[in-house]
């Protein structure tokens, strides 16, 4: 369901360049970082950074109202470890470094689920070799969704890529050791809809 747009988005990101910025530039005060593509409203993030404080997390959310939602649950927490990228990740590809992160999360992406769309799904084979280049060598991909048609595609785009695949689940039962929910998943397991989880390896 698309969210409706809301014109405080855009000024409201603007005011708060203390969490929002245009790049992601790693804070060399912390020695892991980890990126999620397609934040959404933030619940996965905000959480992530809350339970670990000593990694840094960057949230790169192209849809400039859903960010902003995100941006004021960010608002008066104090979260020193996370910064709200507003933007496609494509555009900022040729500005990141190889090996920049110890582990980038795609938690339930937009399926795009007509074949001329193809290209757009954050698990196309192209965009899975630059989230390769982008982990460190010992890095994970982690890939949640609810959609198991995307999915199962997902799993043939892997195949293609030098990951190694180290956990698969169409069933995931939620595991609180280094994970958190998005709004949807609490939304989707309220429901009894399956989850379906991997973590890929470099």
């Amino acid at each position: 369901m698309r969210t409706k747009y809301k014109p405080w988005a855009k000024p409201f990101l603007e005011e708060h360049t203390e969490y929002v910025k245009e790049d992601v530039v790693l804070n060399p005060n912390y020695k892991k970082h980890f990126l999620e593509i397609g934040s959404g409203k933030g619940d996965f993030i905000i959480e992530m950074a809350k339970k670990f404080p000593e990694y840094y997390f960057y949230a790169v959310e192209i849809n400039v109202t859903v960010a902003g939602i995100a941006c004021k649950k960010f608002v008066g927490q104090e979260i020193p470890n996370l910064t709200l990228i507003v933007s496609d990740i494509v555009k900022k590809f040729d500005n990141l470094k190889d090996g920049s992160f110890d582990g980038i999360f795609l938690n339930f992406s937009d399926p795009w689920p007509k074949k001329r769309h193809e290209k757009r799904r954050l698990t196309y084979i192209d965009k899975l070799l630059q989230y390769y280049r982008l982990l460190k060598d010992d890095g994970k991909l982690y890939f949640k969704t609810d959609n198991h048609d995307l999915f199962l595609y997902s799993l043939t785009q892997f195949e293609k890529s030098p990951f190694k695949q180290i956990f698969i689940s169409e069933d995931y039962q939620f595991d609180e050791t280094f994970d958190a929910m998005s709004e949807y998943e609490v939304a989707f397991r309220k429901l009894g809809t399956k989850i379906n989880k991997v973590i890929y390896a470099k």
